[in-house]
Parts: C-alpha cells; structure tokens; sequence
C-alpha cells in the first residue's frame, strides 16, 4: 500500500480524537488526553461506562460517525471482533488514521485471528486508510497532549522522535529520555505494522521537524530494500539509533510471537545498518546513552579527547575505557603544562592527561576553570573532555557542582567539543544513593551527558563520534 502522505500527517498530528471503546474505572486512554490541545470525543455504547466518561465532561457517541466535524485520528480499544466494525465506520467517516490498541492477531499464530487481520488490512488497503498497529500504544505527540502514557509530557519543542514495534520499549525510550533532560517530539508505536510499516514512518521522519534525532525499536522489517534505502536517506539527514530486538534463535522466536515478526539474518541485519550509517544498539540503556551523547553534546568527529578523574587510579580506569572505545589520549603541548605546573597542586598527582585531579578542583572551582583554558587552546584536543564529577557533599554544598557545570558549558560553547560527565557508581558514599541521583539529575538537567561509569560514557560517545565522522565523509 502507498500510504496518503496527508492522511499520516493528519493522523500523527491530530487537530481531532476519537476515543472508541475506553473503559473504566480509569478510562486510560480518555485520561492519558488530559492535556490534549484539540477537541476530544468518546465513542462507547456500554451504558454501564458511559456515566463515567460524562462526568469528565467528554462529549460521548454511539459511532464514530455521529461524531461531528472532521476526525484526525481514532484510537480503537475494543475488542478483536469488533474492530473491523470500527475501522468500516473510520472509512465512511474518512478519518485521518486509526490507531489500533488491539491486539490478539497474526501475533497470536491463530488462523481465525489471521484472517481477522486480514480482513481489517484489506479494508484499509482499498480505502487507503493509514493504520498505526494492530497491537500497540499508538502515537504520542508532546506539543499537542496526545499520550498513551500519563508520565509524556505536553509542551513545545523536541529532540528526538521515536520509532517502536513494541509499547513497552517506547514508553521506555519515551520517559527513560525525558529523565536524563531530553524533550520527546513523538513516539509511534507500531505494533503489528501491518499497514503502515516501519519504511512508511522512516520515510515521514525524514522532513520530520519533531525528530531531529530518530530512535528505533524494531523486531523485523515488512520490505528489506525499501527500509534500507529510506534508513541511509535519513541517516544522510539526520542521526538514527537503532535497537534491534530479536538478533539471537530464542529472540527471534519470542518477536515473532509478540508481533509477527520474521527474523532477519543477523549478518545482514548488521551489514545493512552499518552501510546505512545508522547507530546500532543493543538494550534500553545502551539506547539511551547514545541518544544523551548526541542530544547534550556538539556534532564533532575529533578523537583527542582529554580526561579528568578524581585519583590516581581512576585515571588510569578512565584511561584504559576512552583508548578501548577507540579515542586518543594525547599528551598536551609544552606550553599547555607551563601553565597547569603553576597551579596543579596535586602531590603525586598528574596533569599530562589523564589529570589525577581530585584535590586541585575539589576545593578551588577556579582551578577547574584554568585547566579548561588550557585546554580550550591545546590543539591536541579536538574530541572534548571527559570528566568525572563527584557527588560527594552534594547535598550540602550543591552550588559546587552548580559552578563546574557552569564552567564546563563555557568550554563547550567555545571550543563547539563535547563534554561527557561521569559519576560511578563504586564512587558513591554508603546510604547515599539519593544524593547520587540528585547530582546526576542536575548533570542531566544542565544538559550534559551523565553515566554511571567510565565504559558506558566512553562507548557511547565513541558511536556518536562514529556517525559524525561518516556524516562528514559524505
């Protein structure tokens, strides 16, 4: 099916909701629209939840096509069996899109619940109705309030767009980003993508204002060649990371029962995303580590990077992690240590980079401030600065951490180099975890990548620095 552009486009950008099939006593999805900006309608005949949506002042409906005016978008949370009723009712009413919630399809490997589907995709084939789904979450969209989680946030502005096959992984990507200070423009959960699939997204992404960066959460694709031609385009564009579920036999096996999905070969999958210029992962965390490297951090491909640790042996820790993830370590002009020789106090400690650090910025934020020039003028270093960051005395004296980040957002406005912060977690004072996490949310909020370790921050810088290099090769 070649999906009508402006039909997606009303449908992922909807103006009008209809919500079939809400039940209570929550009303999730009904609830999830709070902070909805357009206008939101109920279609429910069970008069036993009907009392329910009235008292939240929802205008209610016996069909889809009493509803008034133009409908964007229809969220379908009835039954399997009832489903191709709601979707017939969307296409005489010449909605933008359907959401489809259900679930209980081709996934399921029943032969009455694949014809089910079938019936619901040729439909929407011969009326050229966009279908997001069956069986998933749906479509978040943060500037107008459509959520199918209660913890999205609704306001202006984005970082990244989301691509799932699974509801689960995009709420986790959604709220997982929103924590470490990273704004969410949409989520699509695609489920099933029966319909519209993953190439129909990837090809809408490519102009797509609200991502300027693209996640992806994928189990399988519908069209090889057309997915890996669109993927290299908005690579080309713009970056995109991409988590594969179901690369190993027991995977595959576990992703074809949660959304039909076909395993693809792991060496093709993997030669394909690296010609495509795409950013592989592996897990939730590792996505989210890339996504805060390239959200808080300046598009640069330098490898020189400079690092600063709290002691001696850390130094050498974060050392070993930055050479292995493939960054250099140089040493400093003679110059650079002229200068740092009259200030580093450090007895024993060392300041040829790595810097053995800890009581030379601990107590004096001035002295942080003169390393950073230093560095700021060293054209050794063209890849930014890693440092580690204590937590210790956070919660007495937070205006410390508060003056190194000031800092440490003035080195990267000039130089336009990334700076990667890290407080691991063997740092931390015993009972003191809530201390640990309010400093690394500071780090968050002040946009700038945080990780709790020295390999997680070198790795995912290192990816990040990898696509910026091919980008530049183009």
């Amino acid at each position: 099916m070649v999906v009508d552009r402006d039909r997606l486009e009303r449908a992922l950008n909807p103006k009008s909701v209809v919500v079939v099939g809400d039940k209570g006593p929550g009303y999730m999805w009904l609830s999830n629209m709070s902070e909805y900006t357009g206008k939101l309608y109920s279609v429910q005949v069970d008069p036993n939840e009907i009392p329910g949506i009235e008292e939240k002042n929802i205008p209610n409906f016996s069909s889809v096509a009493e509803v008034p005016g133009e409908v964007d978008l229809v969220v379908c949370a009835v039954p399997r069996q009832i489903a191709p009723i709601i979707i017939g009712q969307a296409i005489e009413k010449q909605v933008g899109g359907v959401s489809m919630f259900t679930s209980g399809f081709a996934e399921t490997g029943e032969p009455d619940a694949i014809e089910l589907q079938k019936k619901i995709v040729d439909a929407c084939v011969e009326s050229g109705m966009p279908l997001v789904g069956p069986n998933c979450m749906g479509i978040y969209n943060r500037e107008l309030g459509v959520k199918f989680s209660n913890q999205q946030e609704q306001g202006q502005g984005s970082d990244l767009g989301v691509i799932s096959q699974s509801g689960t992984h995009g709420i986790g990507i959604s709220l997982g980003s929103q924590r470490l200070g990273m704004k969410v423009g949409r989520t699509i959960s695609i489920g099933n993508a029966v319909v519209c699939n993953e190439s129909d997204y990837i090809e809408y992404l490519i102009d797509d204002e609200k991502s300027p960066i693209v996640a992806m959460y994928l189990e399988g694709v519908k069209d090889g060649p057309r997915f890996f031609a669109g993927l290299k385009k908005l690579a080309q564009k713009k970056p995109v990371v991409i988590w594969r579920g179901g690369g190993t036999d027991a995977g595959a096996r576990a992703a074809h029962s949660h959304t039909a999905s076909l395993a693809t070969d792991t060496a093709v999958w993997d030669g394909m995303i690296r010609q495509s210029g795409a950013i592989p992962t592996e897990s939730l965390e590792d996505t989210l580590d890339v996504l805060a490297a390239l959200v808080h951090a300046p598009a640069c491909a330098g490898l020189g990077t400079a690092l600063v640790a709290m002691t001696g042996g850390q130094s050498v820790a974060i050392t070993d992690q930055f050479q292995r993830a493939g960054f250099d370590v140089p040493e400093l002009s003679q110059k650079s240590y002229d200068t740092l020789g009259e200030f580093f106090v450090t007895i024993g400690g060392s300041y040829r980079n790595p810097f053995d650090a800890a009581s030379t910025i601990r107590s004096e934020t001035e002295n942080l401030e003169k390393i950073l020039e230093v560095l700021a003028e060293d054209s050794n270093i063209d890849g930014g600065v890693a440092i580690e960051l204590t937590t210790a005395g956070f919660d007495k004296e937070p205006e410390r951490l508060a003056a190194q980040l000031d800092l440490l957002a003035e080195y990267r406005t000039k130089t336009d180099q990334p700076i990667v912060a890290m407080m691991p977690e063997g740092g931390a004072v015993s009972g003191q975890a809530e201390v640990v996490l309010a400093a690394r949310t500071k780090v968050s909020e002040s946009g700038f990548p945080v990780y709790p370790s020295f390999r997680r921050g070198a790795e995912a810088l290192a990816r990040v620095q990898s696509y910026w290099s091919w980008r530049y090769s183009l």
